[in-house]
């Protein structure tokens, strides 16, 4: 056995140039959550001055142009708000408390997994969120970054336990429990679009796990991620037929 950097290794192995991907080989500042944040913002801005009030309710274009809705779906065919409502938020307390979970999470999660990476994890969270928000109120109008949030959260888990991170001692596990007492007991949370979320997030990074760090194919993890978005933007079509037509209330969320 040959003493190395990395430890032991037989003298054939030591001798090999294998490029080792480590946390430290990878970009270390959050830029790709810094933009999610800044999108977000701006979203809200853009909707305060439309008309939304600061403190939630719905209104303003923006806002009612932006909202996940079932029937502007199947009747109005605007498909774009499988996308937008991730963007849209109901009151400055409601983006505070998802910008907040983002920032935490992503940084945690974007260095670990790379920008790339990150990016695909979010959109296919985002998308798998309309989805599940459709599936369990599809004549509730939703809106907000949890969905998405919720997958970061779930991706996170996965990573973590690939790496023998316990999730109890880290935290994760307490901070999934919690959010899910809280999505569950709190009236007016998405429950759909945050388990929704939550399940496109864990596939995801599953994907990343699976294709990019072990079999070393980041081009079919991006594309795997790319399959959970499609997927869930076609299950979300399916089943966004609704059974009313008067909006009904606000979902958090989506």
């Amino acid at each position: 056995m040959t003493p190395t950097p990395v430890g032991m290794r037989c003298p054939e192995c030591a001798r090999e140039r294998t490029k080792v991907k480590t946390l430290r080989s990878r970009p270390t500042t959050p830029l790709v959550t810094q933009v999610l944040i800044a999108i977000n913002v701006i979203a809200f801005i853009a909707e305060t001055a439309s008309g939304a009030p600061l403190g939630g309710g719905g209104g303003g274009s923006v806002f009612n142009h932006g909202y996940l809705y079932g029937p502007d779906i199947t009747q109005s065919h605007e498909y774009w708000r499988l996308v937008t409502a991730g963007f849209m938020h109901d009151g400055l307390l409601h983006i505070l408390f998802n910008m907040v979970f983002l920032f935490f999470m992503g940084q945690i999660l974007e260095p670990a997994i790379g920008r790339l990476n990150f990016a695909a994890v979010y959109l296919a969270s985002l998308l798998a969120g309309s989805f599940g928000a459709l599936l369990f109120q599809p004549d509730v109008p939703t809106v907000g970054a949890s969905g998405a949030c919720f997958g970061i959260l779930g991706a996170l888990i996965v990573v973590a336990r690939e790496r023998r991170i316990s999730i109890w001692q880290s935290g994760l596990g307490l901070i999934l429990l919690i959010n899910l007492v809280f999505s569950l007991s709190v009236k007016g949370i998405s429950v759909g679009g945050h388990l929704g979320g939550l399940v496109g997030g864990a596939i995801a990074g599953a994907l990343i796990i699976q294709l990019d760090e072990r079999r070393r194919l980041p081009a079919a993890a991006l594309m795997g991620c790319l399959l959970v978005a499609v997927v869930s933007v076609a299950g979300a079509i399916a089943v966004a037929g609704s059974t009313g037509l008067t909006p009904n209330g606000i979902g958090f969320g989506g």
